[in-house]
C-alpha cells in the first residue's frame, strides 16, 4: 500500500508461503509479505514513528477518505493543500515520489506523475479492508514475544540499509545480535537480505535489475524451529 524504500513488491512471490496462521513482520516497512497473505492474523512492529502512524491512519480510513485526498499535479507540493491530519499529508508524501525513505513534498516531474498518484489512491482505497484486523505496533523487533508463527524478517540491509530514515537505518542494528535472535524464532523463519551480506548464511533467491545496479536478493530459511 505504501511505496516505501526497500519494498518487496517485485520479489514477494519468490518467498516461501506462510505455513502458520499468524504472520509477524518485525521490521514492518511496507509490509508486502503480510499484504500478500492479508487474510492471516498479522502482527507488524515498526520503529519509524511516521510510518507507524500512517499504517494506523490507513487502518481507520474509508475508501472515500483516500479517494478524497488532493488531486496533485507535477511540481505542486503537499504544502499547497490542507489536510485533515498530518498522517494524510505524510501518506501523500509517499505518493508524490515513489520508493522513498521518508515523505516528500513535491510531485515528481518524471513522466505524468499526477496519473500515478490517482492510480495509487485507487489501489490503496481498494485494499483498506485487508488491514482492518491487523495488530500494528510502534516499537523495536526485540519487543516481540517469541510466538509460533511465520516470521518474515526484512531488516535494513547490511549494505544499502544506510539509506533508510536515520531513526531506523542499519546503524542501529547489531547484526550479530540480530542473527542470534532470528535463529531462535519459533515456527517458520524467513530472513531477507542480499548476497553481499555475511551476518547469516544467506542463499541467493532472485536477481533484481534496477535502473543503475543489479543485485541478488537472498534468503535464510528454516521451518518449525523450536516447535
Amino acid at each position: 500500500m505504501i511505496s516505501y524504500y526497500g519494498s518487496k513488491s517485485k520479489v514477494i512471490k519468490y518467498y516461501p508461503k506462510p505455513i502458520h496462521d499468524l504472520i509477524i513482520e518485525p521490521f514492518a516497512g511496507s509490509a508486502r509479505y503480510a499484504l500478500e497473505y492479508f487474510e492471516k492474523d498479522v502482527i507488524l512492529i515498526e520503529k519509524y514513528e511516521t510510518l507507524y502512524k500512517i499504517w494506523k491512519y490507513l487502518q481507520q480510513c474509508s475508501p472515500k477518505d483516500i479517494l478524497g485526498l488532493p488531486k496533485m499535479k507535477s511540481g505542486e507540493t503537499t504544502d499547497d493543500y490542507n489536510f485533515d491530519c498530518i498522517e494524510a499529508k505524510w501518506l501523500m508524501g509517499f505518493m508524490v515520489q515513489q520508493g522513498v525513505n521518508a515523505p516528500r513534498k513535491t510531485v515528481s516531474k518524471v513522466g505524468n506523475f499526477g496519473k500515478c498518484i490517482e492510480r495509487d489512491k485507487m489501489r490503496i482505497s481498494s485494499s483498506l479492508y485487508k488491514i482492518k484486523h491487523w495488530d500494528i505496533r510502534l516499537g523495536d523487533y526485540r519487543d516481540l514475544k517469541n510466538k509460533k508463527a511465520t516470521w518474515f524478517i526484512d531488516p535494513p540491509y547490511q549494505y544499502g540499509g544506510e539509506y533508510y530514515h536515520s531513526s531506523v537505518n542499519n546503524s542501529h542494528l547489531d547484526f550479530k545480535e540480530l542473527s542470534k535472535w532470528c535463529k531462535k524464532r519459533r515456527g517458520q523463519t524467513i530472513v531477507c537480505e542480499n548476497t553481499k551480506a555475511n551476518w547469516m548464511n544467506f542463499k541467493p533467491l532472485k536477481e533484481m535489475h534496477g535502473s543503475k545496479n543489479t543485485t541478488t536478493e537472498a534468503i535464510w530459511y528454516k521451518e518449525n524451529n523450536g516447535i
